[in-house]
């Protein structure tokens, strides 16, 4: 698995963070709201920048950068870990949670197969992180995060998916304030032009 290694920690990384047999938790938008917050908290305490992302109903796409203090493993590590607790408690507790039987299974069947888990696992090992390191690559993953929503057919344009960058770029709203990459004049908003 060296090729999902973060290689760079400190640059810019396209990362995929994916629930465990791909358990379609995030259509609550409870748990969309805990992925922001613990996004957030990343932001403000942990130096993280974001640059792009969307939250879909089994896993989130990201651009994101780490800042010297700590490294970007460490930081996707806790995250990981402080959202998989928040949530499971929450579905552990949550009787009204119709499919809440069917998906404590799941992360508990993963559970019993990963010696690191005392219960349950939330996530899938490993971010699959690409390092981005041309104007190329970072366009079409920027395309790629702003387009998925779209390609499932939940909305007609990026920028109508509340839980994705692509309204910030074009209105600078949205429930997360993105770091915005200084790449000269931008091809609508989610297709960044490099000079």
């Amino acid at each position: 698995m060296a090729r999902y290694k973060i290689l760079d920690q400190h640059n810019l990384n396209f990362v995929t963070l994916t629930v465990v047999d791909w358990v379609d938790v995030f259509i609550r938008k409870q748990y969309k709201d805990l992925i922001i917050e613990s996004l957030k908290y990343c932001q403000h305490h942990k130096d993280l920048s974001i640059y792009a992302y969307v939250i879909m109903s089994n896993h989130l796409h990201m651009i994101v950068q780490a800042s010297e203090k700590i490294p970007l493993s460490d930081i996707l590590r806790d995250f990981k870990q402080y959202t998989a607790k928040r949530i499971l408690q929450d579905l552990e507790k949550n009787q009204s949670e119709s499919r809440r039987e069917w998906m404590l299974w799941h992360f508990r069947n993963k559970g019993k197969q990963n010696s690191n888990n005392k219960k349950y696992q939330f996530w899938q090992k490993g971010n699959h992180p690409i390092l981005l390191f041309s104007p190329k690559v970072i366009r079409q993953k920027f395309a790629y995060i702003h387009a998925n929503p779209v390609v499932q057919g939940w909305v007609s344009n990026p920028e109508d998916y509340w839980y994705s960058s692509a309204l910030y770029y074009l209105k600078e709203q949205g429930p997360l304030v993105v770091n915005i990459l200084d790449l000269g004049v931008t091809e609508g908003y989610f297709m960044p032009k490099f000079k």
